[in-house]
């Protein structure tokens, strides 16, 4: 009886040292924010890369458009 009593103590007195469920939730928030800030940031040059990629995979001829600092990258796809 001693001895369970003794290990009860010893549980309860033990400090956790891991990460809580509040700490995982912050990790959380920041990397969507990060993910948020680089999709909004690398977005324009991404659709313009998938969509020469489209043009091409469809055998097309990809023509690139000059980008001016209203609008971002882009071009025109000829089959």
């Amino acid at each position: 009886m001693l001895s369970l009593y003794t290990n009860l103590s010893v549980r309860l007195r033990s400090n956790e040292k891991g990460a809580t469920a509040v700490e995982y939730g912050i990790m959380v928030a920041l990397i969507a924010v990060v993910i948020i800030v680089a999709v909004s940031l690398l977005g324009g040059s991404l659709n313009a890369m998938f969509e020469q990629v489209k043009c091409q995979v469809g055998g097309g001829t990809w023509t690139a458009v000059a980008q001016t600092t209203t609008t971002s990258a882009g071009g025109t796809c000829t089959p």
